[in-house]
């Protein structure tokens, strides 16, 4: 009998270890599972206070857009009020925002000012709508006064004190001596947005600095080259990719009134029958010039547009990086791509980035003549990005004396020898 029972006590007793172990691999494979995967993980601040814990079980998604320019940054985060709790934050509230995943840690992705609420239902959803913060004051106020014979840096900086910002601006749009320059009832914002037109410049307010900077040439303003991203066909979770008709404007016409004159002359980028008019009217022709050259820029990098999420959200990715995408189709692993605007959408399950991407154009000199050549061409020339050493460099063909330009600035040197040896051909058939 004795012996039955101790049998019995280590037949439980065995089966209760048994038991522990395995509720113990259950936890331990619940821990690998949870751990094995990044999760996505946010943090919110209203006015310096954070309530990341208060909303955790009530959001519904965050969706931020981060614009190039003066067009602010816009920030949504939509709330669950199923119980009706939630009280409507007041608007000019200040809400900071971090994403990120659990194995790389939060990027911070800047303050906002609230500017819009909406409650709907049913079921009751919050939404709180939120712009970049440093364009909510002073900068949209009309304003009447006029600069002469004075640089594009002295204007910025000018502008950038009236409104408590530091002017960041790079030294080669800075000492640009404009003859006349006109505010007529026309807010510091529009006047910036259109002297970054005026100049193919990238005008945006950023973190209280007020940021011209060359667009396209993806540097920091001490001209440091941005990071160069590099993104495979897993990176991504859908594309769109559009090729444009380039020579449905044949070049850019801009109209300027010589001082003393009455007379109203024009300035041309490009050439032919087809050219796109600007509307403003210029006070030299310096400035008529360089408008219609920077429009017709703007232009050539709009040939090609590709749009491309990532099925990963990338919090550390802005406008005006530039990337080379592998794997997803040939035309498009081809050249190199500058960003334009990111939205990030985020929900407590996801968190996808997409990318609005255009062509980027080589940065050289030479590439101001792209449209204002003849068509009796002697050769063809094109640039592509040096992988190692980032830097970009041309391939020929042909007799350089009137060579034609290629649009793009190549992935790699293989591709750009293609599209030259492919182009080289074409003229040698159209000449024969």
């Amino acid at each position: 009998m004795i012996d039955q029972l101790i049998t019995q006590g280590r037949g439980l007793l065995s089966a209760a270890a048994g038991q522990a172990q395995g509720f113990a691999q259950q936890a331990a494979d619940a821990y690998r599972e949870a751990t094995a995967y990044p999760q996505p993980i946010y943090r919110v601040v209203v006015n310096g206070r954070d309530i990341t814990l208060d909303i955790e079980q009530r959001l519904a998604s965050i969706e931020l857009t981060d614009n190039r320019g003066m067009e602010a940054d816009q920030l949504t985060i939509t709330l669950s009020d199923h119980d009706g709790l939630l009280a409507i934050p007041p608007r000019g509230a200040t809400v900071s925002l971090w994403l990120g995943w659990s194995d790389t840690g939060l990027v911070s992705k800047g303050s906002y000012t609230v500017d819009e609420t909406e409650h709907s239902g049913a079921p009751d959803v919050l939404s709180i709508r939120a712009r970049s913060a440093d364009l909510r004051e002073g900068l949209k106020a009309k304003k009447e006064r006029s600069w002469t014979g004075q640089t594009l840096g002295a204007i910025i900086q000018t502008v950038a004190a009236a409104h408590g910002l530091s002017p960041v601006i790079s030294a080669a749009l800075s000492v640009i001596e404009l003859a006349q320059l006109d505010q007529a009832n026309e807010s510091d914002a529009n006047l910036i947005s259109r002297l970054g037109q005026q100049f193919d410049a990238i005008a945006s307010v950023k973190a209280e600095r007020l940021l011209f900077m060359p667009a396209g040439k993806s540097t920091t303003a001490s001209g440091a080259a941005l990071p160069h991203i590099t993104l495979t066909r897993a990176d991504g979770d859908g594309h769109r990719f559009l090729q444009a008709d380039r020579d449905s404007y044949s070049g850019v016409r801009a109209y300027y009134y010589e001082l003393g004159s009455a007379e109203k002359k024009e300035a041309i980028a490009g050439a032919g029958d087809n050219l796109k008019d600007l509307r403003h009217t210029y006070a030299d022709q310096d400035s008529a010039l360089r408008a219609a050259r920077a429009e017709w820029r703007r232009l050539q990098r709009g040939a090609a547009t590709l749009s491309y999420t990532l099925a990963k959200g990338r919090p550390d990715l802005i406008p005006e990086l530039t990337y080379s995408l592998v794997g997803v189709k040939t035309e498009i692993d081809a050249i190199v791509w500058l960003g334009a605007n990111v939205r990030h959408s985020f929900t407590p399950d996801s968190y996808t980035t997409a990318l609005e991407l255009e062509s980027k154009l080589p940065d050289t000199d030479e590439v101001a003549a792209l449209a204002e050549q003849s068509e009796a061409f002697t050769g063809v020339v094109a640039w592509y990005r040096d992988e190692k050493a980032g830097d970009q460099k041309k391939i020929t063909e042909g007799d350089q004396a009137n060579p034609k330009r290629l649009l793009h600035l190549y992935a790699e040197k293989s591709s750009a020898q293609r599209a030259v040896e492919r182009e080289w051909k074409r003229i040698q058939q159209a000449n024969a």
